[in-house]
């Protein structure tokens, strides 16, 4: 699945959400405004510095549960705008002519399944994360070391 793709499931997902903010919104609008919070300068997800964002404010194990097989864990609206940063969170909500609330449920509500969706397992996408990362040792010595047994 490519960016794009990826950028307009997401952007569905927000539309049909139950938020009466955002189901009225146009999904290319909205997948022009995830694309921003989400994108890296090659113009595709840019997975390390998104995944690592969310490993640095603590939720090793939602992460983990994002790339690995199964159920994606929740996340909290709020932990989303400590991960992405107040600025995004805001330039998401300005751009929909939303309120912060409403772009941190929104993004709260798709960023899972956009990340699980970026990352099938046995994907180039998850190996090449993973190798950014140090591979899966790697990846769980990061989490390790934020939760202090590292």
């Amino acid at each position: 699945m490519d960016f794009q793709e990826l950028l307009v499931m997401g952007a569905s997902m927000i539309q049909g959400d139950s938020d009466e903010a955002t189901t009225g919104l146009d999904v290319q609008q909205i997948a022009g405004a995830l694309s921003k919070v989400l994108g890296g300068e090659s113009g595709s997800i840019d997975l390390s510095s998104l995944v690592q964002s969310f490993l640095g404010s603590g939720l090793g194990d939602t992460v983990q549960s994002w790339l690995g097989e199964g159920e994606n864990a929740p996340i909290d609206p709020q932990a989303v705008e400590s991960a992405l940063g107040s600025e995004k969170v805001s330039a998401f909500a300005e751009e929909l002519g939303i309120s912060r609330e409403s772009a941190r449920r929104a993004l709260a509500e798709a960023v899972p399944d956009l990340v699980d969706r970026a990352t099938p397992p046995g994907s180039d996408t998850l190996s090449t994360l993973l190798d950014q990362v140090g591979g899966l040792e790697g990846a769980m010595g990061m989490i390790g070391k934020m939760f202090g047994k590292g």
